[in-house]
């Protein structure tokens, strides 16, 4: 791996917050792409406690830090104070990005979709006209049901246990957007897992017999890399798309709205994939 270079007091400081962060990955992934494009920046993790994400704005804007990551649970409270927000921010009513402006206003982000999208090109995906089954209703789905919509998709049936909060998300898709059911699954030509289940368990998120050659099959879940799901789904002859894709290329958009420069993915993937090797190790 490249040498992060030293820091100075010339160093530009992101930070990711979160509670709890200690788990997060940004600051690995964030380092070796700074460090991979000899850039003068560090991210590290900052401990916020529910509550008081307007806070770390002004702590943001006391200590001229350039740009935050933000994971759970301040995504609502950052957008709704934030000055400005991007489109899909705007309509998700959720940011994971904050970027200082020159003025020093704060701009506000989602770029979980795009990232999203941008994984399943990597697969050579197309979603545009697709037929889709995302499992799972709440921010990670959402995400990426508006970011299907914009994109194109041709049916987005959301399938999920509480049937109102599935109407809710369905509503973001506008006209493609559908409550579905396990017949939905298996006629989709794009399975999304955008649940937890799976993660650190044998557990899948839907009938495993509905799974077909046909299918192309994504799961958010990144630990493990291989979910029973996308196990199955490969057994079964589908195209499968893990969830470290998404994580690295949401991570890449928000390094190039931090820095104006576009960092190296496969950079990131790798330390991604180096320190979730460590933690199972």
């Amino acid at each position: 791996m490249t040498r992060p270079r030293p820091v100075t007091g010339a160093t530009r400081v992101v930070g990711v917050i979160g509670s709890p962060v200690r788990h997060s990955l940004s600051p690995a992934i964030h380092n070796a792409a700074f460090a991979a494009a000899g850039l003068d920046w560090l991210m590290v993790a900052f401990e916020v406690v529910p509550g008081a994400a307007p806070a770390a704005l002004a702590g943001m804007r006391a200590f001229g830090i350039a740009g935050l990551a933000v994971t759970m649970p301040h995504k609502d409270a950052i957008a709704a104070a934030v000055d400005t927000l991007d489109p899909a921010a705007a309509a998700l009513g959720t940011a994971n990005t904050v970027v200082m402006q020159p003025d020093g206003r704060l701009a506000g982000y989602s770029t979980d979709g795009a990232g999203f999208l941008a994984s399943l090109h990597d697969a050579g995906v197309d979603p545009r006209d697709l037929k889709v089954a995302v499992l799972g209703a709440g921010g990670a789905a959402r995400s990426v049901i508006d970011s299907l919509a914009r994109s194109g998709a041709g049916r987005i049936a959301i399938v999920n246990r509480s049937a109102d909060r599935a109407a809710v998300a369905a509503a973001l898709a506008g006209d493609v957007g559908v409550v579905g059911d396990s017949s939905d699954i298996a006629a989709a030509d794009l399975v999304i897992n955008a649940t937890s289940i799976g993660m650190g368990t044998a557990h899948a998120p839907c009938d495993l017999a509905l799974i077909h050659p046909q299918h192309i099959v994504a799961d958010l879940v990144y630990h493990p890399l291989e979910t029973t799901l996308l196990a199955a789904a490969r057994a079964a002859g589908a195209t499968v798309v893990d969830g470290l894709g998404m994580l690295v290329h949401q991570a890449a958009i928000q390094q190039h709205l931090w820095t104006g420069v576009w960092p190296d993915p496969i950079a990131m993937r790798a330390a991604a994939e180096h320190e979730l090797a460590a933690r199972s190790g």
